[in-house]
């Protein structure tokens, strides 16, 4: 059929979800399936009073937690009025008779979120999971299995020539027949989250690049579709050849030949886009509601509903609307000018109609000073955002790859982008080496690639400067130098960045996994997990970490996990104690435990150490214990167990990742401050050990190297053993170090050596 030349409008509502609409399920002309995070699949089918409207028809309710895939079983003569197929983050996969709406099929059998559901042409259940496997059910029970990725697959997708396709978070697609892959599609530089057949053409994947591609079955990239500014999380096509497409941009997008030509915004992130036969567009929202989207008038919705739409849209963009980096919605309203300051000077930013206006308090006249409105500078129109308090003119997502959330990288048209990298990299604990790949990045999004910048700025954990590629190497100041670029290190490192939606997700599916796997005895409740959620959002308000605070039970509940959940479930649970231990609060409250008898830090280091260690759990475990150095009670914990921290993490070297070897470094520099801080020599010849393993192996990467050499040098310059590290030989490495072609390796190896000479 040939769709009329017209723009997208609403033609109608469906509510009745009471949280986030995440699939849509076109059961041809018998109606709608949507499933929710209100842990139901609701069916609407046409309403007989409204030409282009549906009502509710069914409530489907059996999944213990949020419901994704969907697929649909025709009338036949099993199911008289269809069936519905669920899968859910519970682990299940439910068949459901729609007639009586009644389960008659519960299959279980995934370890973790079933992401993707397809029907085969003999009836076949197909799903797949997070557990990287995709499950062929038949009467309720599995008839075959396989692993299909290595790590999560996130969609399946039937053909019609009875083969499938998966997508997986590994960034590829897979063509299967049966259980043999017949290609390997690769193309996508992050997770593929959909996927959608194109009539005549093959196959079509939304990824969290950004990006939707359409290929053939071959394996060729026949069109890339671009405009997405975060996550695409689905895709869908229709006969005419026009593409729809949703993102956690907010946006439905409509494409023609790989050119979007209408963008409609949405109150909320849009989890997914499907067409019906009649070209109209079905969007499933997070704000809970199932909208309609036409091409024609006559199926246009009535002026109400365009009016309720409108406000909501506005409500949204107002509720988020930030004036200085503020969101407005958030801020007091002029009632709070009635409590007085507590010193002079102090800063109050309260609401005033649709600005923000910051006061000043007066102490000699005992009022608050209008100091002026907030502005927004130059940025604005790119979505001035705050991260953590601050406002930057962007804030990017970064997905660094090993299973690991997505980071947020911040930044400023005014910043260098050189320095933000730098700084950025070391906040992350990542290696130094994608300095590039993140300078370009930051250019190629934010419209620079043609400037140039001044090089002649600080690194941010040494205070040298830093190199940029097709600079000298040299310092570019005019001052004059210090005698060592890169000693002593001053200053501590930390793991402050978290993504709580990611490790909360994560704790939700292990749950889940708990009661599959026979562990009921361990499970969360619901007031637990409600807990949890409580101590995400107080760590994540950074702003009002000095007068937040936790109940003893908060640390209790992770004593409580750390104690008795599996080792292999544990990391999640030590991202919290992480970020834990940088709430003033919650690291008194948590050293209070340790100190009447609990330790927890060293009961979990021993556990996930002396088991088979998971890289998961040894980079949680080093980045926790990193973390222990912003907060002075714990120091004394610190000193007195250094040389079983050291000892526990050298015996699993051999099990580090490229992250978790970096984080295992920036603990021995943070130790080599805090050792030389306590003129401990004896902890100072041990880690100046653990340093000189690391800096004279010449298999390590640079950046490991690198904070190694500058531990080395920090403990011979400011600490006791200088005269130790010339009879090891520190000569010989810091001389090789000083050949080196790596710039900073080069001149720490020159720091080095200037010192063993020095009297």
């Amino acid at each position: 059929m040939v769709l009329e030349d017209g723009e997208y409008r609403l033609s109608c509502v469906l509510r009745a979800h009471e949280d986030d609409v995440r699939r849509i399920c076109v059961c041809g002309e018998y109606g709608i399936a949507t499933s929710s995070r209100d842990k139901t699949v609701r069916f609407w089918v046409p309403a007989p009073e409204k030409k282009h409207g549906y009502m509710l028809s069914k409530t489907l309710a059996g999944h213990t937690s949020f419901v994704g895939p969907l697929a649909w079983i025709p009338p036949g003569d099993r199911f008289s009025e269809g069936g519905i197929v669920s899968g859910g983050m519970d682990t299940l996969v439910l068949l459901w008779d729609l007639g009586r709406g009644e389960i008659v099929e519960r299959m279980t059998g995934h370890k973790f979120q079933v992401t993707g559901l397809a029907i085969d042409d003999n009836g076949d259940i197909i799903s797949s999971s997070l557990d990287c496997t995709i499950r062929r059910w038949r009467n309720g029970h599995t008839v075959e299995f396989w692993e299909a990725h290595k790590v999560a697959i996130q969609a399946v997708l039937k053909l019609s020539a009875g083969e499938f396709v998966t997508g997986s978070s590994d960034s590829t697609l897979k063509l299967w027949k049966g259980r043999t892959c017949l290609h390997n599609f690769v193309g996508h530089a992050d997770t593929v989250r959909g996927l959608a057949i194109m009539p005549g053409y093959g196959v079509l994947s939304a990824s969290h690049d950004c990006s939707i591609k359409l290929w053939a079955l071959t394996g060729q990239v026949l069109m890339e579709m671009i405009g997405h500014t975060s996550l695409v999380y689905s895709v869908d096509a229709h006969s005419s050849g026009l593409v729809a497409s949703g993102s956690e941009d907010r946006l439905l997008k409509i494409w023609r030949d790989g050119t979007c030509i209408q963008s409609i915004e949405h109150p909320g992130c849009v989890w997914d886009v499907k067409f019906l036969e009649n070209g109209d567009i079905v969007t499933a929202c997070s704000d809970g509601t199932v909208r309609i989207w036409t091409s024609l008038s006559d199926r246009s919705c009535d002026p109400l509903e365009l009016e309720t739409f409108a406000l909501e849209l506005s409500q949204y963009q107002i509720s988020r609307k930030k004036v200085g980096g503020y969101n407005l919605m958030d801020l007091p309203g002029l009632e709070a000018l009635q409590v007085p300051g507590t010193k002079e000077g102090q800063t109050k930013i309260v609401r005033e109609g649709d600005n923000g206006v910051a006061y000043s308090w007066n102490s000699k006249e005992f009022k608050w000073d209008k100091i002026g409105e907030l502005v927004d500078g130059p940025g604005e129109d790119t979505g001035n955002q705050v991260l953590d308090g601050t406002r930057y003119d962007y804030v990017f997502d970064v997905d660094i790859g090993d299973g690991e959330p997505v980071r947020k990288l911040p930044y400023n048209r005014t910043d260098n982008p050189y320095m933000v990298a730098d700084k950025w990299l070391l906040k992350e604990g990542l290696p130094l080496s994608y300095r590039q790949q993140v300078v370009d990045f930051i250019l190629q999004n934010t419209g620079q690639k043609d400037l140039s910048f001044d090089p002649s700025f600080r690194d941010p954990y040494t205070g040298s400067n830093a190199y940029i590629p097709g600079e000298s190497s040299k310092p570019q100041v005019s001052e004059p130098l210090p005698s060592f670029k890169h000693i002593p290190k001053i200053g501590m490192l930390f793991f402050d960045s978290a993504q709580f939606d990611g490790i909360l997700k994560k704790v939700y599916e292990f749950n889940a996994a708990l009661a599959t796997d026979g562990e009921k005895s361990l499970l969360l409740s619901e007031l637990e997990l409600s807990r949890l959620d409580a101590i995400a959002k107080i760590l994540k308000d950074t702003s009002h970490y000095h007068c937040s605070s936790f109940a003893d039970v908060d640390i209790l509940l992770l004593l409580k996990m750390l104690k008795s959940w599996p080792v292999a479930m544990l990391f999640p649970v030590i991202d919290i104690l992480r970020m834990i231990v940088l709430h003033p609060d919650g690291a008194s409250l948590l050293h209070k435990h340790i100190e009447s008898g609990h330790d927890v830090l060293m009961e979990t280091l021993v556990k996930v150490t002396t088991n088979p260690p998971l890289a998961a759990n040894i980079l949680t475990i080093i980045r926790a214990i990193t973390n222990l150095f912003r907060h002075s009670c714990f120091s004394s914990w610190l000193q007195s167990h250094y040389s079983q921290v050291l000892d526990a993490l050298s015996t699993c070297q051999s099990f580090f990742n490229k992250n978790a070897h970096l984080c295992y470094v920036t603990l021995i520099l943070n130790y080599a401050v805090f050792l030389v801080e306590a003129k401990d020599k004896e902890g100072q010849a041990q880690l100046l050990s653990a340093a000189l393993e690391i800096a004279e192996d010449g298999n390590k990467d640079v950046d490991g190297r690198f904070r190694a050499l500058v531990a080395i040098g920090t403990l011979m310059l400011n600490g006791l053993v200088k005269s130790i590290a010339i009879q090891f030989d520190v000569l010989s490495i810091a001389k090789e170090a000083k050949v080196s072609k790596e710039p900073k390796i080069a001149e720490v190896g020159a720091d080095i050596e200037m010192l063993v000479n020095s009297k």
